[in-house]
């Protein structure tokens, strides 16, 4: 997202499925769906398993991408390779919805934490937080173009690209070590 906001690419269709998966888990958790993911563990390890090929294949392109010399301009006119709306739609929704963490976060703990209010209460915590999803997205996706003037330099994307990078292998590995 941080990149397409930069570059002004796809923004809002970015913004707008990211927001839909958020609130969709967030509601199934709200429903109960965190109770059917306890009752089925080998649910539970083969996505484990999943997000952990996910998070390493995640972080070795987050390295591979540290290697190569890239800026990106922030007047919407960046690199010739910026994928269409469809792909970048598809790229989004692999990254939100293989993400283990995604799971954990809005099916496991928002959903909980509302499923467990009483029911007037419950519609309103939901509320709050579609509204954050909201706020935090627009804010990630739109505000990513005041960031246009650092990510010019090299160096910069070098440096998010190997914090990415490492973050996701530690998920993975932190991830495996609870199994």
């Amino acid at each position: 997202m941080l990149r397409n906001g930069i570059v002004r690419s796809h923004v809002l269709a970015i913004v707008a499925t990211c927001v839909l998966c958020d609130w969709l888990l967030i509601l199934a958790g709200t429903l109960g769906f965190g109770v059917v993911v306890e009752a089925f563990p080998q649910f539970t390890a083969v996505a484990t398993w999943g997000g952990v090929a996910f998070l390493a294949v995640y972080g070795a392109l987050s390295f591979r991408r540290a290697l190569v010399t890239e800026t990106l301009q922030g007047d919407g006119a960046g690199p010739a390779s910026l994928p269409s709306t469809y792909a970048a739609i598809a790229a989004t929704l692999a990254v939100s919805l293989l993400n283990p963490h995604v799971y954990l976060d809005t099916v496991v703990l928002l959903g909980g934490v509302a499923a467990s209010q009483p029911v007037p209460e419950r519609w309103w915590f939901l509320a709050g937080a579609f509204a954050a999803s909201l706020a935090w997205f627009a804010a990630l996706g739109f505000g990513a173009r005041l960031l246009a003037p650092v990510f010019r330099r090299p160096g910069t994307w070098r440096v998010l690209d190997i914090g990415i990078g490492v973050v996701m292998w530690a998920i993975a590995v932190g991830l495996v070590l609870s199994l």
